[in-house]
C-alpha cells in the first residue's frame, strides 16, 4: 500500500531536517561566512552553552530568560487539555468538534472535515499521556529546577510557545493511520475491550522514561541545593549518578524516550508520529551535543567514557 504523505507529515520532516542539518554544520570543522557563523551559533544555543560566545550587543537585544520555559508547558496544558476535553466530549455525548479545528486537521492531512467525529482509543491515550507529560514539566520548571542568568533567543521562545500548539494537532492526525476500532458515543463503554498490547508497552515505557527524566532533573537541582534543600549556587556543576555516569544528558534521552513511547501506543504504525520522533531525535541530539561539549570545555576532569546523549553511541 503506498504511504502518501500529509502537510503534517512534511512539516514535521522539514522541523526534523533542519535540525539534522544544524548537527551536521555544527559539527564540521569549516565556518559559515561573515556574520552568519555568529548568528547561527545564537540561534542553536540556549542557556549555558550560549555563555560560550562572543555576542555583540545587538544580538543580546533578541534575548529572553530561559527561566521561561515554563510559559511552554503551560501553554500545553491549557491547549492539549482543551484538545482532551473536547475529544470527550466527542466520544460521550456525541458533540462535534468544533468547525475550525476540524478544518485545521482537514488541511493538515487531506482529510474531510466531516469525517473528523469519530475517535480511536490510540488518539485519546496520546492525549492523556501528553498532558501528563506537559503538566509534569510545567511542576518541574516551577518547583524543582533552580535556573540561573541563562538565556534564550526571542526566536526559541516563539517557537517553544507555537510547538505544543502543532503537536496537540498532530495527535489528532494520528487517528487518520489508525486501524478502524473508533470510538463513538455507543462504544465508549467498551474502553477495556478496545485496549491493545502496544497501549499497555507503551504506557509502561511512557512511565519508566518520565521517571528518568524526573529523576535527571532531580539530580541536576540538587547540584546546586545544601541537604537541606537551600539554593547555595546557581554555578554550573559537574553531575553525577544515575544515568549521568553514561551520558552528560539523560533527561534529553528520556525526552526521545517519551516520544517513543507514544510511538509504541499507536502500534508502531503511524508514520505522523514517528516523524516527531524523528525531529525530537535530531533536536535533542544538537542540544545534548552542545551542553556535552560545555561540560568537556569547563571541567578538564570531566569523565572522558561519557558519550552525549545516547549511551556508547553518540
Amino acid at each position: 500500500m503506498p504511504v502518501s504523505l500529509q502537510v503534517v507529515d512534511i512539516g514535521w520532516f522539514l522541523l526534523a531536517l533542519g535540525f539534522l542539518v544544524a548537527f551536521c554544520v555544527h559539527k564540521l570543522p569549516l565556518k559559515l561566512p561573515g556574520g552568519v557563523e555568529q548568528i547561527f551559533q545564537d540561534l542553536i544555543r540556549y542557556g549555558k552553552t550560549k555563555k560560550q560566545l562572543q555576542r555583540p550587543s545587538i544580538l543580546r537585544r533578541f534575548d529572553v530568560p530561559k527561566r521561561w520555559f515554563w510559559h511552554f508547558y503551560a501553554v500545553s496544558v491549557l491547549w492539549n487539555g482543551l484538545l482532551l476535553i473536547l475529544s470527550l466530549r466527542t466520544v460521550v455525548i456525541g458533540e462535534a468538534l468544533p468547525e475550525v479545528l476540524t478544518e485545521a486537521l482537514s488541511f493538515l492531512t487531506g482529510r474531510p472535515a466531516v469525517l473528523w467525529n469519530e475517535y480511536h482509543l490510540t488518539v485519546l491515550v496520546l492525549q492523556v499521556l501528553l498532558w501528563v507529560h506537559s503538566l509534569r514539566r510545567l511542576l518541574e520548571c516551577l518547583l524543582v529546577s533552580i535556573f540561573s542568568d541563562g538565556v534564550i533567543h526571542v526566536i526559541q521562545y516563539a517557537f517553544g510557545l507555537s510547538y505544543y500548539i502543532f503537536l496537540g494537532l498532530t495527535v489528532l492526525c494520528t487517528g487518520v493511520s489508525q486501524p478502524t476500532d473508533g470510538l463513538s458515543r455507543h462504544s465508549a463503554g467498551l474502553f477495556l475491550s478496545l485496549l491493545r498490547w502496544y497501549h499497555i508497552v507503551g504506557v509502561l515505557l511512557f512511565v519508566w522514561a518520565s521517571l528518568l527524566q524526573h529523576r535527571s532533573l532531580l539530580l541536576l537541582a540538587s547540584l546546586r541545593t545544601s541537604s537541606s534543600g537551600k539554593v547555595e549556587t546557581l554555578a554550573h556543576r559537574t553531575p553525577h549518578g544515575g544515568w549521568f555516569e553514561l551520558v552528560s544528558c539523560p533527561h534529553y534521552l528520556a525526552e526521545l524516550l517519551i516520544y517513543t513511547a507514544l510511538g509504541v501506543c499507536c502500534g508502531c504504525c503511524s508514520l505522523t508520529w514517528w516523524l516527531v520522533v524523528f525531529y525530537i531525535l535530531c533536536n535533542q541530539a544538537l542540544a545534548a551535543q552542545l551542553c556535552h561539549e560545555y561540560y568537556q570545555s569547563t571541567f578538564k576532569a570531566y569523565p572522558r567514557e561519557r558519550k552525549a546523549f545516547i549511551p556508547f553511541l553518540l
